[in-house]
C-alpha cells in the first residue's frame, strides 16, 4: 500500500485510515458530518495526492486529445481547464478526467486514482496511432508518482491560499489555473473543486510537499482550517450531484445516459472514439438515465439498493447515496428506466426488502 507525502500528518492527527485505490488514505478525522459542514461553512484541506497526472505534449497533442475525449479540447485556451471523459470503444467510459492546457502543445490530465494504470495504458495505446512515444522526456509521460496535491475547499479557502501567494488569486475564475509559486514552491494552482463550495487545488512536486503543508496550516490557523477525509469528500460531491467513477459512471455506462451530454461535443472534424454510438444515443434516446433521488419517507439510500416503481416493479438501482448533512434527508444518484426519469416522479428505494417512498429531483441537491 502506497503512502502520500502527507500520510504521516494524517496519522499524527488521529485520522481513521484505510486503503483506497492502493493508497493509505484518511477516511475521517472527527466525523463525516462535522468535516462536511466545515467545508460548506468555512475551509477544509483534502489530501488528493492519490490522483494521477499525465502529460501530453508536442504538435500531435491536440489531435490525440480530440480522439480520446468527448469534450472539444480545441476550445481550450492557455490557463483553462476542461471536464471531459474518455470513451472506451464499447459505449462506456474509461474515466472522467480534467484537461489542463498550458499551451498549444502542452496539456496535463488529472485522472482518478483507481484508474491511473488503466488510463495510462489506454492513452499510450491510442498515442501509438499518432506516432507519439511514452516515457521520460517523451510526448506522453505519467508523472503521478512525482506529484502531490492538496485541495483547499470552502468559502474561506481562497483567503487562506492568498496568504501563500504573491499575486492575486481570490478572483480566479472557475475552471482556470496558473503555474505560479505557492508558499515558495513551484506549483499549479487550479480552481476546479469537487465539493461545490469554492476553493482550489495545489499541485507541487513531492519534495515540496512538507513545505506546502506547513505553510498552509500557518495561513489557515486564523480561518479555522480543518483536515477533511475521503468520507466527507464523497458526501460533499454527492450533494452537488457530481458523478463518482466506479459508482455512477464506469466502463458500462455511456456519458449520454449518465447526464454528461454537455461534455459530449459532436464538433466538426472531431472523430472521437464511440462518436457514432453517442450520436445514435443522443438522437434516439436512452433506455435508462442517471437521476437525483430525494427520500420522502425516512431512510438512507445506499449504493446497490434497488429502485422500484410505485407498483413494485424494479426499474433501476442506486449508484451513490447518503444522508445529506445539509438537508438532513436521504439523497441519492441512481439509474432508472427513462420513463421514470422526469423530476417529480414518485418512486421507491427498496431498503432491507421494504419499498421506501422517494422522488426524482433535479440536481444539485443543495
Amino acid at each position: 500500500m502506497k503512502s502520500t507525502v502527507f500520510t504521516k500528518y494524517h496519522i499524527a492527527a488521529g485520522a481513521k485510515m484505510a486503503e483506497f485505490a492502493g493508497y493509505n488514505m484518511p477516511i475521517e478525522f472527527t466525523s463525516i458530518n462535522d468535516e462536511h459542514l466545515a467545508v460548506r461553512n468555512g475551509a477544509g484541506v483534502f489530501d488528493v495526492s492519490h490522483m494521477g497526472e499525465i502529460w501530453v505534449k508536442g504538435p500531435k497533442a491536440l489531435g490525440l486529445l480530440q480522439r480520446i475525449t468527448t469534450n472539444d479540447v480545441s476550445k481550450l485556451v492557455d490557463g483553462k481547464v476542461q471536464y471531459t471523459c474518455m470513451p472506451n470503444g464499447r459505449g462506456g467510459i474509461v474515466d472522467d478526467i480534467l484537461v489542463y492546457r498550458v499551451d498549444a502543445e502542452t496539456y496535463m490530465l488529472c485522472v482518478n486514482a483507481a484508474n491511473i494504470d488503466k488510463d495510462w495504458a489506454h492513452i499510450c495505446a491510442e498515442g501509438k496511432a499518432f506516432g507519439m512515444e511514452a516515457g521520460h522526456g517523451k510526448e506522453l509521460y505519467n508523472a503521478s508518482d512525482e506529484i502531490c496535491q492538496l485541495a483547499v475547499q470552502g468559502p474561506l479557502a481562497m483567503k487562506i491560499v492568498q496568504k501563500m501567494c504573491a499575486e492575486p488569486v481570490e478572483e480566479m475564475e472557475y475552471y482556470t489555473f496558473k503555474k505560479m509559486p505557492v508558499a515558495g514552491c513551484d506549483a499549479i494552482l487550479s480552481i476546479t473543486g469537487y465539493t461545490g463550495s469554492g476553493g482550489c487545488e495545489i499541485y507541487v512536486a513531492n519534495e515540496d510537499g512538507d513545505k506546502l503543508w506547513k505553510a498552509l496550516w500557518e495561513a489557515g490557523a486564523e480561518f479555522g482550517l480543518k483536515n477533511i477525509g475521503l468520507g466527507a469528500r464523497d458526501t460533499l460531491r454527492l450533494e452537488k450531484g457530481f458523478c463518482l467513477y466506479g459508482n455512477d459512471i464506469d466502463d458500462t455506462t455511456s456519458p449520454i445516459e449518465a447526464g454528461l451530454g454537455w461534455i459530449t461535443k459532436f464538433a466538426e472534424g472531431k472523430d472521437f472514439i464511440d462518436r457514432a454510438v453517442m450520436e445514435k444515443l443522443k438522437a434516439g434516446g436512452v433506455e435508462r438515465k442517471l437521476v437525483g433521488l430525494k427520500m420522502i419517507e425516512r431512510g438512507i439510500p445506499r449504493h446497490g439498493y434497488p429502485i422500484a416503481s410505485p407498483e413494485g416493479a424494479e426499474i433501476g438501482h442506486v449508484t451513490s447515496g447518503t444522508m445529506s448533512p445539509c438537508l438532513k434527508v436521504g439523497v441519492a444518484l441512481g439509474y432508472v428506466q427513462a420513463a421514470y426519469a422526469k423530476p417529480g416522479t414518485e418512486i421507491a428505494v427498496v431498503i432491507r426488502e421494504k419499498p421506501v417512498k422517494a422522488e426524482v429531483v433535479k440536481i444539485p441537491f443543495v
